[in-house]
């Protein structure tokens, strides 16, 4: 197992939610590091079993083992990891707790290359249409890491290790295996950045954590065609309630109506003007 700077070299931006958690659902747990969420399924309770999902910024490992103590109890690993996707800002700290909890990692078959040290993703976009954070892109690292021990490809049969009643949606756009996860008995999405709620894009935005419905950020999503029809995918599965890798949770009729906004005019809203993923009939 082999640290990059995916997961080593601190990224100095953050908004006025870090270090803020907020409960969701009675087992879902969402708390901001710096710009990301990361999720903790499960109820509060000493000794409860639970389950991470995604791993937050470079450096942060700490911050999110010490937030699970506060939830679930000192010594008590999560049952498993599981990541939406592999970029920088969601395995930032995967390392540092892999060397304090033995645990399996899951992921989609096709985000294991990013994993296993096989494959970097494609460099940030810092000409895309947007606003200053897609300026400050080019510091964001793209580097593979290699956690090939913990790693297992999620079940072909949808479901989610650990968390019953839940099943994976592959979300594709943002990442080649990016996946979202949906109950069904209360609707309830963990969207990862399929969409989000914040305009990832606008350093003002991400600072102040303003709510409003995006696509996926644009200076790391490289198919706007997958990601619109990965949006479609999710608006018409109905969520209640959605928590996303940026931004604040968000539920009822905001939701419903904001992502429907969003898959009908996926092209004004989320895909920018230019940048490099960018083709020309989009």
């Amino acid at each position: 197992m082999e640290n990059s700077s995916s997961t080593e070299r601190f990224q100095p931006v953050t908004s006025v939610g870090s270090g803020i958690g907020i409960e969701v659902t009675p087992d879902l747990y969402c708390y901001t590091i710096q710009i990301v969420n990361v999720i903790f399924y499960g109820i509060a309770g000493e000794g409860n079993d639970w389950v991470l999902i995604d791993a937050g910024m470079p450096t942060s490992g700490g911050k999110i083992k010490e937030e699970a103590e506060k939830r679930f109890g000192k010594n008590n690993p999560p049952k498993a990891i599981i990541l939406t996707h592999g970029h920088f800002d969601h395995i930032g700290g995967i390392i540092e707790l892999l060397e304090v909890w033995d645990v399996p990692v899951y992921a989609h078959e096709l985000e294991l290359p990013y994993l296993t040290g096989k494959k970097n993703y494609p460099e940030p976009d810092t000409t895309v249409e947007g606003g200053m954070v897609s300026k400050m892109s080019f510091a964001f690292p793209h580097e593979s890491i290699d956690i090939s021990e913990y790693i297992q490809p999620l079940p072909i049969d949808h479901t989610v290790p650990f968390m019953p009643n839940w099943k994976w949606i592959h979300t594709p756009g943002h990442s080649e295996g990016h996946v979202s996860l949906f109950r069904n008995e209360d609707h309830a999405l963990i969207a990862g950045d399929a969409f989000v709620t914040v305009k990832q894009e606008s350093l003002y935005k991400v600072f102040t954590q303003e709510k409003e419905i995006s696509g996926p950020p644009r200076y790391l999503t490289p198919d706007w065609e997958a990601s619109e029809s990965s949006v479609n995918i999710l608006e018409a599965m109905d969520p209640a309630v959605a928590i996303t890798g940026h931004g604040v949770p968000v539920s009822g009729e905001w939701l419903k109506e904001n992502l429907t906004e969003l898959k009908n005019n996926f092209k004004s809203i989320a895909v920018p003007d230019y940048g490099k993923f960018v083709k020309d009939d989009q």
